[in-house]
């Protein structure tokens, strides 16, 4: 078991072999090596007359076992690129001027804390207009192209308690103490944190001393959004008294650019984000829903006028939560995006609340695992500019034009990707026990042949108001290549298929939602593609509390790897990143003030049940389902004699447990090994 742990963070440990002995020639299989090579594309940015798309390229560098942002150009007529920023450093947040001779973007090419560029389309020529202390985000330009806002936090001195003895000069003192009195005293990815709020700012094109624009102990986040004049800015941001007890309250705000007078355009509670001028400069459109405090809103589209007057939804008729509002160059409609039965669309809304759908092929929000996501730009003519993804190949820049399909304007993956055999997805037709409608996709191995039946690991995804897709995902084509058939399932509680749906799970969960995952493995078995005596599970997140809970109701898997989950409910409430989300919206009451229920979800209240041999794989630097929780069902398995072995993965948050290629192959490699452990054993029954 010993020898398990520490194979897990090599990446030779794996059936097929890393260090084995020369092959006859490259391998058609889908390798943990091939995570180094992989390329895929987000946050494509249309030029305003929709003859190019700046979008970040992120590459697998095997030399620093990271994905490396660029920035690239393509032409939407000739699909030729060239690379705009990628050289040293990492390159984001592209962003084109209103006459489209500019494009603006983040960068560490010089070195140091990441600065704001802006390129000269014409000459070629990139200037550095910013020497800042921390990263700027949220950049947006004026009307006139004249000054660029942005956000960035800035740190202040917070609370302190006392003072240390004086150091004398030369001396090596332990590190000074931490004092923190926040009430989301840290968060994942981020860590601990370090007093200070986000302000936004304003600097010249053309370079020069920024100007801070807000100020106080509040934050102020972005989108920023400009009125057509430039004379003011829109933003979101919780400015309540109480802002960090009612941390999910924030409202639209305007902001004189000329005097800093900040006045506050919406009031409900609940958020209210992501605002955005028309292009009249009458309207703001905006989303957020009415807080009540449930597992899952629908974020509806609203418009109100400029003074923050007669707002009214537009999209109450569509049952699906919607984001990414962008104007159409008239003024007439607002395009938004939302997924729709794990897929994710665009659509555009008229202002009488008319929807028509301009794309549904919006893809690419993850590498590692299904998930339905991606994004997208538009151009004064209409044109969209998305990331495309499929079941064979991550995210893609695509070009959207009128009613037409989606044209492909780059083949990242081809010379990859294009020679493998990959897994085949195939959606599978699932009936819940009360008779709803299940989304499942299989991927099926890439030796599979008609007829025959092969392992199943059954991979649920987090959230666990989320939605799996028939989109690339590394784990899937890892398991694949290993032999195994792969359930992708959406079961209730998943998003994507309106409030009802994912509301079935509301103070309830984990619940119902293992039937629907149980009805899935059994029609995988009935249609023949599934071994049912080979059954494995695992899922991260909100899936690696249900693996857990799967495995303390039902011994009919044969071996489980349960991912970053959270086991006591109550623990969990009190040690993750978002302090009050929990006790406010997954239960009704505090866990002190109602312990048996928390107590009766959690999948540590079922350990005694455990027969299955189970791994268990968390991120050392995990805040929202903290290493605690999984060391916890760790310590239960081996109190009661459960074959287990922990796996952790260094330097990893819960976000990132997949971001490093190494760690990722290596994470991979590890599950294959225990479930290929445990295969051929006497099966399991119910």
């Amino acid at each position: 078991m010993k020898r398990l742990i520490a194979c897990a963070l090599l990446l030779g440990c794996s059936p097929l072999p890393l260090l084995a002995a020369p092959a006859d020639g490259p391998s058609r299989l889908f390798e943990g090596r091939d995570l180094f090579s992989l390329e895929a594309a987000s946050d494509p940015q249309i030029s305003p007359d929709g003859s190019r798309i700046a979008y970040v390229r992120r590459s697998g560098d095997i030399m620093t076992d990271r994905m490396r942002p660029t920035i690239w150009l393509v032409d939407t007529k000739t699909a030729q690129q060239m690379p705009l920023a990628a050289g040293s450093g990492a390159h984001s947040q592209p962003r084109w001027s209103p006459d489209g001779k500019r494009l603006a973007y983040v960068s560490t090419a010089e070195g140091g804390a990441p600065q704001l560029f802006v390129r000269w389309m014409e000459s070629g020529e990139s200037v550095r207009i910013t020497g800042l202390p921390d990263s700027p985000s949220s950049i947006a330009w004026s009307p006139n192209g004249r000054q660029i806002a942005y956000s960035m936090f800035v740190p202040d001195d917070g609370m302190r308690l006392g003072a240390p003895p004086a150091k004398p000069e030369g001396a090596k003192w332990a590190d000074p103490l931490e004092v923190h009195n926040a009430v989301n005293y840290r968060s994942d990815s981020e860590g601990y944190s370090k007093p200070g709020f986000i302000h936004l700012f304003l600097v010249s094109a053309d370079g020069g001393a920024p100007r801070q624009l807000t100020f106080g102990a509040r934050n102020h986040d972005g989108p920023i959004s400009w009125s057509p004049d430039g004379a003011t800015l829109l933003f979101s941001g919780n400015r309540r008294d109480d802002w960090e007890r009612e941390p999910f309250d924030s409202e639209i705000y305007s902001l004189s650019v000329t005097n800093g007078a900040i006045r506050a355009l919406t009031d409900r509670r609940g958020p209210d984000q992501e605002p955005k001028w028309s292009p009249d400069g009458r309207l703001i459109a905006f989303v957020g829903y009415d807080d009540q405090r449930l597992n899952y809103h629908n974020a509806r589209l609203t418009v109100m006028n400029a003074d923050g007057s007669n707002p009214r939804i537009l999209t109450g008729s569509l049952d699906r939560s919607v984001d990414s509002p962008n104007w159409a160059a008239d003024g007439r409609s607002i395009y938004v995006s939302y997924e729709d039965h794990g897929r994710t669309n665009v659509a555009r809304v008229e202002l009488d609340g008319s929807i028509r759908t301009v794309t549904d092929d919006l893809g690419g929000g993850s590498l590692d695992r299904p998930y339905a996501g991606g994004s997208y730009s538009v151009a004064k003519n209409g044109s969209l500019a998305i990331t495309a993804g499929g079941p064979d190949r991550p995210a893609e820049v695509a070009l959207v034009r009128g009613s037409g399909e989606p044209a492909k304007l780059t083949r990242l993956n081809q010379e990859l990707l294009g020679s493998k055999t990959l897994g085949e997805v195939r959606k599978i037709p699932v009936t819940a026990f009360d008779g709803r409608p299940i989304d499942a996709w299989l991927t099926l191995p890439p030796t599979w042949t008609e007829g025959s039946r092969v392992p199943l690991i059954l991979e649920i995804h987090g959230g666990p108001v989320a939605a799996y897709g028939p989109y690339f995902a590394t784990d899937n084509q890892l398991y694949a290549a290993a032999g195994y058939a792969v359930l992708s399932v959406n079961p209730r509680g998943s998003s994507s298929y309106g409030a009802e749906f994912a509301q079935l799970i509301h103070h309830a969960y984990p619940s119902r939602d293992y039937d629907d995952l149980m009805s899935a493995v059994d029609a995988a078995i009935a249609q023949g593609f599934v071994d049912p005596d080979k059954l494995f599970v695992t899922g991260g997140s909100g899936g690696g509390v249900l693996t857990s809970w799967i495995v303390g109701k039902t011994n009919r898997f044969k071996a489980a790897a349960t991912q970053k989950p959270v086991i006591n409910w109550s623990s969990e409430a009190l040690t993750m990143d978002n302090t009050l989300f929990t006790s406010r919206y997954w239960f009704a009451k505090k866990p002190w003030e109602d312990p048996e229920t928390y107590w009766k979800y959690s999948p540590l209240s079922l350990v005694g049940n455990v027969k299955t041999p189970t791994l268990v794989v968390v991120g050392s630097e995990d805040y929202r389902t903290p290493a605690s929780e999984a060391e916890q069902y760790y310590a239960a398995l081996q109190i009661q004699g459960v074959p287990t072995a922990l796996v952790k993965v260094p330097g990893a948050s819960h976000g990132g447990i997949a971001a490093r290629p190494s760690q990722a192959a290596a994470k991979a490699a590890a599950i294959i090994a225990w479930f290929e452990k445990y295969k051929n054993g006497a099966p399991a029954r119910p």
